[in-house]
């Protein structure tokens, strides 16, 4: 996690599911709960920010791609 500065804040969850956060966590070597369910919001964040074409930008790029034979 950065260095940039934190809340407290406190979430119930289904027990089945803090198990799988618990074993997920670990899978993936995060040492606390915390970093695990920070760095899990940054990517729903991340997702959300991503650029979305328009109608007309998804035409013209699936016209290019159909000229290029992919679709």
């Amino acid at each position: 996690m950065s260095k940039e500065e934190t809340v407290s804040i406190t979430i119930n969850i289904p027990r089945g599911l803090s198990e799988k956060v618990n074993e997920r966590m670990k899978k993936m070597g995060f040492t606390s709960i915390q970093h695990y369910i920070a760095h899990v919001l940054q990517q729903v964040v991340a997702e959300e920010e991503q650029e979305v074409y328009t109608k007309e930008e998804e035409e013209k790029i699936k016209e290019r791609l159909r000229a290029m034979g992919y679709l």
